[in-house]
C-alpha cells in the first residue's frame, strides 16, 4: 500500500485533498470495527464532511460487547448502524478509519476511496486518499489534527470521544505515542467532559465479566512468565482483551495470551510489559503465516481460521489451548 503523498504534506493540504473527494450529491459510507478510537474518528470525519456530503453514516462491522465502549456510545449518543443495514447502492463514497481492509475480511468487500489508520501499513489496495500514521498512538490523534487544520473547534461531545478514544488507545499513555499524541490530548482536554470519561471508565465490569474473569482464573496457567488462558468458544472476542488487560494485573506475569474461538478462528489476545518485549512481533512470529496478526510493542490480536490449524489430534474434539500454548514454549519471549 502506497502513500499518495509523503509525510512532509502539512494537514491543511491534505484536509484540502479530502474535501475534494466529496461534494453535495455524494453519499458517504464510513465502516469501523468499532471501539472508541475508530468511532470517535468516524465521528469526527464525519463532522468534516458536514454540509459537503448528502449522506453521511458509520457502519460497524462487530458487535460491541465490553460493558465501557457500549456506556461510551450511549453516554455520548453516537449514532452509527451494523453493516448488515448497508446497501452499496445507497453510497457513492466509501471511508475506513483506524483500520485496514486487510485487517478483515468484511472490509475487503468494499473498494475504499478513502482509509486513514494508525496501524502499520499492511496489504496493497489502490485507494485515492490513505492517510497512515503508524508512529501515532491513535486515529483520533490524526482526526483531530484534521480539525484544527480545518478550523473546526470540536463540540462537547465530539470532543470527549476523541479525548477517550486516545487516552483508552494509549491506554493511558502506557502504549507507544507520538509527541502529537500528548499535545493533542491536551488540547482537547480543555473541551472534553471529564464527568462523562469517569462514567465511561467506572462502567467496565459486569456480574458477566465477573463470571468471565472467574473462569479465567481457574483455567490459569503459566509459561514461563506469560499468563496463559483458553477460554474455548465465546460470545465476543471482547471477552478475551477484558480477560488479558486483567492478567496484566498479576505481580508474576510480564506477558498475558488469551485465546478462544469465535465464528470458525482461532482468536488469540496479546499483552506485554516488557522493556525488550513486542507484543505485535510476537503475535507475528507466532501466527502470521497461518492468518492475520499483528499489534503494537505492548498490544497485538491474531486470527486464525480454524481450517488452516493442523495436527491437534481427534477432528470432533481439537485442543486449541494446547495449540496456542505450544506456539508459546516454541518461540522465546525475549527475542520478539
Amino acid at each position: 500500500m502506497k502513500q499518495p503523498f509523503g509525510k512532509s504534506v502539512s494537514f491543511a493540504e491534505k484536509h484540502r485533498r479530502l474535501l475534494g473527494l466529496v461534494d453535495t450529491k455524494d453519499r458517504v459510507a464510513i465502516l469501523v470495527q468499532a471501539d472508541p478510537d475508530a468511532l470517535a474518528s468516524a465521528m469526527a470525519l464525519k463532522r468534516l464532511f458536514w454540509r459537503r456530503a448528502r449522506r453521511i453514516d458509520i457502519f460497524r462491522i462487530n458487535k460491541v460487547a465490553r460493558p465501557d465502549n457500549r456506556a461510551f456510545i450511549h453516554l455520548l449518543n453516537i449514532k452509527h448502524h451494523h453493516v448488515r443495514h448497508l446497501k452499496k447502492g445507497d453510497f457513492t463514497v466509501w471511508a475506513l478509519v483506524d483500520s485496514q481492509p486487510s485487517h478483515h475480511e468484511i472490509f475487503e468487500r468494499y473498494a475504499f476511496d478513502i482509509i486513514i489508520d494508525h496501524h502499520q501499513v499492511s496489504g496493497d489496495h489502490n485507494t485515492p486518499f490513505m492517510d497512515i500514521q503508524p508512529d501515532y498512538g491513535a486515529t483520533a490523534t490524526i482526526m483531530t489534527e484534521y480539525l484544527k487544520a480545518a478550523r473546526i473547534r470540536p463540540s462537547p461531545e465530539l470532543a470527549t470521544a476523541l479525548f477517550y478514544g486516545i487516552k483508552s488507545d494509549t491506554d493511558n499513555f502506557t502504549r507507544e505515542t507520538h509527541s502529537r499524541d500528548i499535545i493533542v490530548f491536551r488540547y482537547l482536554y480543555e473541551l472534553a467532559n471529564l464527568n462523562i470519561i469517569k462514567k465511561i471508565e467506572a462502567s467496565e465490569l459486569t456480574v458477566k465479566t465477573l463470571s468471565t474473569i472467574k473462569t479465567a482464573a481457574e483455567k490459569l496457567t503459566f509459561v514461563g512468565e506469560t499468563a496463559f488462558v483458553h477460554m474455548g468458544s465465546v460470545a465476543s472476542a471482547d471477552s478475551l482483551v477484558i480477560v488479558a488487560d486483567f492478567l496484566m494485573k498479576l505481580s508474576e506475569a510480564t506477558w498475558s495470551v488469551v485465546s478462544g474461538i469465535r465464528n470458525d478462528k482461532l482468536v488469540v489476545i496479546f499483552r506485554n510489559a516488557g522493556f525488550r518485549c513486542n507484543a505485535g512481533n510476537r503475535a507475528h512470529a507466532l501466527f502470521g503465516q497461518m492468518g492475520n496478526a499483528g499489534g503494537h510493542h505492548s498490544a497485538a490480536r491474531a486470527e486464525i481460521p480454524l481450517a488452516r490449524i493442523a495436527g491437534l489430534g481427534t477432528e470432533s474434539h481439537p485442543d486449541y489451548g494446547a495449540f496456542v500454548q505450544e506456539q508459546l514454549k516454541r518461540v522465546d519471549q525475549h527475542a520478539t
